[in-house]
């Protein structure tokens, strides 16, 4: 049984450059039938509440923690809410002798899941813990559970879709840990696409496995070309396990009933296509059990990871790691430019810098960097980024995404040019790099960049190479500077800022958009549960989703199309641009975008919150604690700090927002604090007694409403040179009188006239 158990962090909320956090989820009560398995919610109230009164509030987090059963609590009686259908209505009050033992719940669950009972200790296996170390999220349990369930019911095929930066691989290593464990399985293949997630995946989610795990490469076949079987779990890349040029397939060193259990990151990659080079070797060990994983399944006309996975066993969105406060927010820059708008047309006969004869044709952002180029209008964008990261702090890890290497060759020695940019470039010549995968000076710094320890690189420009599969746990800033059809790889680039590390100051990214990608966060499908494409089945082509492209990534179907012959790139240095339009967004608590300016989501927040000025003012005056009110506007997303930049400094806190809220003229804490002092309503108490009044006027004038209400303050000076806590308390008669004083004070600050 765990009390007030706290199972999210709290939105991180967004507006200028400062952030909050919503308020967490809090369970009154959660009932586990063993450590890992949640199985019931109870919400309890005093008995001055009916005995459902919090049955919906508890049905909300049985949603979110996945528990089939109910509860709500007066004190007097149990009301149960049935999701299973073993208990005859769906709800129904019940006696307090009545509540149902673990075992009863039990076993209802797992009839309501259609479980056999011989496979209850895979179910209550646990979790792999060492001491000190990270207990699972609740969506993290959840997905093990629903895998471990789902393979127990006979399932060979399992997608997991879970959304970057939410800990797919730690939720992987726990799923195979407990078939490794229970004996359910005894062999396991994991496969990547990355050289380097492999890497990372053995030394740190699967080190617990020991010297029962290798890496797997042809160095670990013999002088007979024989593979070696002593190990129980492998870990490998696809195109190393692939052969080529002349060389056999490594994989087929293995029986093919070898593997009981094949995990495959990253699925949306070529395993999603059926003719790809990765499919064969899930269709080699089709008798083992094979579990998928991806943030971003893909779902075309022609590839299907639902076709090949069925339906997702789980799903944790990007938006739902958001609003429970593990994934970071963001907020979107759409930076517009003239020519980006309108388009340009080479006059007639006009050539390039090459003296080639530009093509009489109407030019746009579907042509930039592919079919032309213009030298003035990537130095303005390299110009932008810059002064938009030396507004805050130039160290934020920064990645460009450009439309090829050659563009991203280009905008690295216009970022490198920013006279902005000289000083940190000559301290060190890695404050810029281009990582791409022909570049292998840039390459070799990748590891660099997403170590959070490192400093350098700092700005990362790029074309495909870290689109998917790069853990930038620390970056902040996403570039996006190349068109994005697709839906997937936007997705994956969004992915690269989503990692929320406060220990390292990021607490949301920024998007710059030059290209008009983020129209696709318009598309109401951008975040929702992956679908089956329609047309899937019926479409003809190659697919060619499945394979790779030269720097390592998977390529896509054109979004163009094709010109044919060569292709030729002109290059134009003398049209200049100029940014026309800039539009910010924020990620609001809705998880929508919003364009809203500060004052007017303000305003729309507290009037959520308190209809009128007359219902603010009175719960204003109500409240014993104030602070609580403004920590309660906090976790809406009101931002005091910047409403004090926007009104003016000095203000208190209701000032500002019954200013920015209702319209009314606002008064300094110092024009409050004199208004107080000039009706002398002090002369009733003693000197000592005074004084402390005094002295929390000067605090209220000084720091605000909160400093007041600090339990702590009789400790501080001034009034510690007045005496002890207790002498200053005794001066007004006692603690009870102290209270009066001070909520008389309070009401004295914010009577109504001077409201």
């Amino acid at each position: 049984m765990r009390r007030e158990l706290s199972f999210t962090d709290g939105q991180m909320i967004v507006r200028g450059p400062l952030t909050t956090r919503g308020s967490r989820k809090r369970a009154d009560y959660v009932l586990f039938h063993h450590t890992n398995q949640p199985i019931a919610v109870i919400e309890a109230k005093d008995n001055q509440h009916s005995v459902n009164a919090g049955i919906q509030q508890a049905l909300g987090y049985a949603d979110t923690l996945g528990t089939p059963f109910v509860f709500s609590s007066n004190g007097d009686a149990f009301w149960l809410h049935d999701r299973t259908g073993t208990f005859g209505a769906v709800e129904q009050e019940i006696s307090l002798d009545a509540f149902p033992s673990p075992e009863d719940l039990w076993q209802r669950y797992l009839q309501w899941q259609q479980i056999s009972p011989n496979h209850v200790d895979l179910l209550t296996s646990q979790f792999y813990t060492k001491v000190g170390g990270k207990a699972p999220r609740y969506y993290q349990q959840l997905a093990v559970n629903r895998t471990i369930e789902a393979i127990a019911k006979g399932q060979r095929r399992c997608l997991l879709v879970m959304a970057t930066g939410s800990g797919k691989t730690y939720t992987v290593f726990n799923i195979i840990w407990r078939l490794w464990k229970t004996g359910t399985v005894k062999r396991v293949l994991f496969l990547a696409d990355r050289n380097s997630l492999v890497d990372q995946t053995i030394t740190n989610d699967f080190e617990p496995f020991g010297d029962k795990k290798a890496k797997l490469t042809r160095k670990l076949l013999d002088e007979n070309g024989r593979v070696n079987t002593s190990y129980e779990v492998y870990l490998g890349l696809y195109q190393a396990i692939i052969g080529n040029e002349g060389q056999d397939n490594l994989y087929e060193k293995f029986d093919r009933n070898f593997f009981d259990l094949v995990v495959i990151d990253e699925c949306h990659r070529g395993s999603a296509a059926e003719d790809s080079n990765w499919r064969q070797v899930l269709d080699y060990f089709s008798t083992a059990i094979q579990v998928g994983l991806t943030a971003t399944p893909k779902e075309t006309k022609y590839v299907s990871n639902i076709n090949y996975f069925g339906e997702p066993v789980y799903t944790y969105s990007l938006r739902q790691g958001i609003e429970d406060g593990f994934l970071a927010p963001f907020k979107v820059v759409r930076v517009s430019l003239d020519k980006d708008l309108d388009g340009w047309q080479p006059e007639t006969g006009e050539v390039d810098d090459h003296g080639q004869l530009i093509e009489d044709r109407v030019y746009n952002l579907r042509d930039y960097d592919r079919n032309i180029k213009f030298k003035q209008r990537t130095q303005l964008v390299a110009q932008y980024i810059s002064e938009f990261l030396h507004n805050g702090d130039p160290m934020r890890k920064t990645i460009v995404f450009c439309e090829d290497i050659d563009h991203a060759q280009r905008m690295r020695e216009a970022l490198i040019n920013v006279d902005a940019n000289r000083e940190l470039v000559q301290k060190d010549r890695r404050y810029v790099m281009q990582i791409t995968g022909d570049e292998k000076e840039g390459k070799a710094q990748l590891d660099h960049f997403i170590n959070p320890n490192e400093t350098y690189p700092v700005i990362a420009t790029t074309s495909k190479l870290m689109t998917t599969g790069v853990d930038a746990q620390t970056c902040q800033v996403i570039v996006l500077e190349r068109r994005i059809q697709s839906m997937t790889e936007f997705k994956q680039i969004i992915g690269r800022g989503t990692r929320l590390r406060p220990d390292y100051g990021k607490n949301y990214f920024t998007i710059l958009d030059f290209r008009g990608a983020t129209h696709l966060f318009q598309d109401e499908d951008w975040d929702g549960p992956p679908l089956q494409d329609e047309d899937f089945g019926q479409a003809t082509g190659d697919g060619s989703d499945g394979g790779l492209g030269t720097d390592g990534t998977a390529s896509l179907p054109p979004a163009d199309p094709p010109i044919p012959g060569e292709r030729i790139k002109y290059t134009v240095s003398r049209q200049e641009f100029q940014v026309v339009r800039e539009q910010v967004s924020y990620y609001n608590t809705n998880g929508e975008l919003t364009t809203e300016s500060l004052r007017d989501y303000t305003r729309r927040t507290v009037i959520e919150a308190y209809t009128s000025l007359n219902q603010f003012l009175t719960k204003w005056n109500e409240a014993d604690r104030k602070a609580a009110i403004l920590q309660e506007l906090q976790e809406r997303g009101v931002l005091l700090e910047d409403l004090e930049a926007m009104v003016g400094s000095g203000y208190d806190s209701f000032d500002l927002v019954c200013h920015v809220a209702f319209n009314q003229p606002p008064l300094t804490r110092r024009e409050r604090a004199e208004q107080v002092k000039k009706r002398d309503v002090f002369a009733k108490y003693g000197e000592t007694a005074r004084l402390v009044l005094e002295g929390m006027l000067e605090k209220y004038a000084d720091q605000g409403i909160t400093s007041i209400e600090d339990a702590k303050i009789l400790q501080l000076d001034p009034f510690a040179t007045l005496g002890t806590p207790v002498e200053l308390v005794q001066s007004f008669g006692g603690k009870r009188q102290y209270q009066a004083a001070l909520t008389e004070l309070e009401n004295l600050l914010y009577e109504r006239p001077s409201a």
